[in-house]
């Protein structure tokens, strides 16, 4: 039986990847801003469901998540799952401070406790839920991509600095194209995949501790594409 910490599980993909371990028979440790939905989900599974509310804009971060993994017993799988992506047309700076704070800093503050908790242990794996953001810039939603760029070049550093190390640390990079959740917004969407498939996919790379994954599968397309088109062609195309 794992003990498995969700950063952002109250909605979204957190939620229904928590209801998958959770069904496997896991221990879960749930994180979000609303404590009403995360409540709900431990009155199901009132043996295996931890809940600690907070929001990582803010600045007690790893105060919650000591707590959390204290009512766990232990870690051995943490999950960033939280993060914002509002569009910026205009470049709004509240829009993009705010996707910073949750999408860069509280990522890499609870992911760098992760991680050193992980060394100590001897073992643990750690997820990023990144995004197909991450492999260019957006002018629509400039700290969107921005922010999940950093996400997938950190968790990639994090997976050298343990294998330098000689540590069991696995690091996995998650990185969805457009999944139906609230997060899924605009009018040019396509490739939609539904939640249960995109985390069906996301579960069984968390288990077969991939390195990077995109999902759905067909986004390992669009990476390509977006990682070799020359600038010139994707400024007009964005």
């Amino acid at each position: 039986m794992k003990k498995v910490v969700i950063i952002g599980a109250s909605s979204g993909i957190g939620k229904a990847l928590a209801l998958r371990y959770i069904n496997e028979g896991h221990k879960v440790g749930i994180t979000g801003r609303r404590k009403h939905l995360l409540e709900e989900l431990q009155l199901q599974f009132p043996q295996q469901v931890f809940i600690e509310a907070f929001d990582v804009a803010g600045t007690e971060n790893i105060f919650h998540l000591k707590h959390l993994i204290d009512q766990l017993g232990g870690m051995d799988l943490f999950v960033y799952c939280s993060g914002t992506g509002e569009a910026s047309k205009t470049l709004n700076l509240e829009i993009d401070q705010q996707t910073t704070l949750i999408n860069v800093n509280g990522f890499v503050e609870t992911t760098v406790y992760a991680f050193n908790y992980f060394v100590q242990q001897g073992h643990g794996q750690i997820v990023g839920i990144s995004s197909i953001a991450a492999y260019r810039g957006n002018s629509w939603a400039p700290a969107y991509g921005a922010s999940k760029a950093y996400m997938s070049n950190y968790l990639e550093a994090l997976s050298i600095k343990a294998s330098r190390m000689k540590i069991p640390v696995t690091v996995t990079d998650v990185q969805p194209g457009f999944v139906q959740t609230e997060m899924a917004k605009g009018n040019k969407l396509f490739w939609i995949a539904p939640l249960d498939k995109a985390v069906k996919q996301i579960f069984n790379a968390i288990e077969k501790k991939k390195r990077k994954v995109q999902v759905t599968k067909r986004w390992a397309l669009i990476a390509w594409v977006l990682t070799w088109l020359p600038y010139s062609i994707y400024k007009k195309l964005n």
